[in-house]
């Protein structure tokens, strides 16, 4: 596994003295930096996750959408992975929030606890004995060493990502930093915050993890 991608955000902050000497917004602005990054770093893993996946899956028409077909596609999914000795990790399914309609009527239609559970509780993440991960839509895309992919090329929009729990790596060295420098020709001064990262899906685990296209 090699660390070749950097996140960096930045802002241009005039007067920064002023500003930052309020430890409340410098602290906000921070904090806000720092969501930015690891938003970014997220994206840059899910994608390369599903990217690199070896397993591959095509739901039936109207995806996770058509609560008719959560069972079927949940089902087939646990399928492609059975018989893993590595099952023990336990399983992971990644989608949009565009796609969690269909589960959660999937959810209020199921046997009587199940549905009483969710009807009483709103969402729940657990279904089937996997373990169900909501992100904002637009994480999934296609790109070709963009801004969000770095040095990576994806092919991803419309798909999503299920598979074994530890069957992937990621490096962060370093974990988030920061820094102001003076820009030249500007008053005040640019604060950047940024971090590294780096992914692996492991060889011998390569089939433990299945590429969603959504029909």
């Amino acid at each position: 596994m090699e660390v070749t991608d950097e996140f960096i955000v930045g802002e241009h902050i005039y007067a920064h003295e002023a500003a930052l000497s309020q430890f409340d917004i410098y602290a906000s602005r921070t904090d806000e930096q720092m969501s930015s990054v690891v938003t970014a770093i997220d994206k840059w893993v899910l994608n390369e996750l599903a990217e690199n996946a070896v397993g591959a899956y095509t739901t039936p028409a109207g995806g996770f959408n058509t609560a008719a077909n959560v069972n079927v596609i949940m089902s087939q999914l646990l399928g492609k992975v059975a018989g893993y000795a590595s099952a023990y990790n336990n399983f992971f399914l990644v989608v949009e929030n565009t796609d969690i309609p269909g589960i959660i009527q999937a959810h209020t239609a199921g046997g009587f606890n199940f549905a009483d559970a969710a009807l009483n509780n709103g969402w729940i993440d657990n279904y089937m004995g996997i373990d169900i991960y909501v992100v904002r839509t637009g994480t999934f895309i296609d790109a070709t060493t963009t801004t969000a992919s770095g040095s990576k090329t994806w092919t991803n929009d419309e798909h999503r990502v299920f598979g074994v729990k530890n069957s992937a790596t990621y490096a962060a060295p370093h974990g988030i930093g920061g820094h102001d420098i003076e820009v030249s020709g500007k008053t005040g001064r640019e604060i950047a915050v940024w971090g590294f990262c780096g992914f692996k899906l492991w060889k011998s685990k390569e089939d433990l993890v299945v590429d969603i296209t959504l029909a």
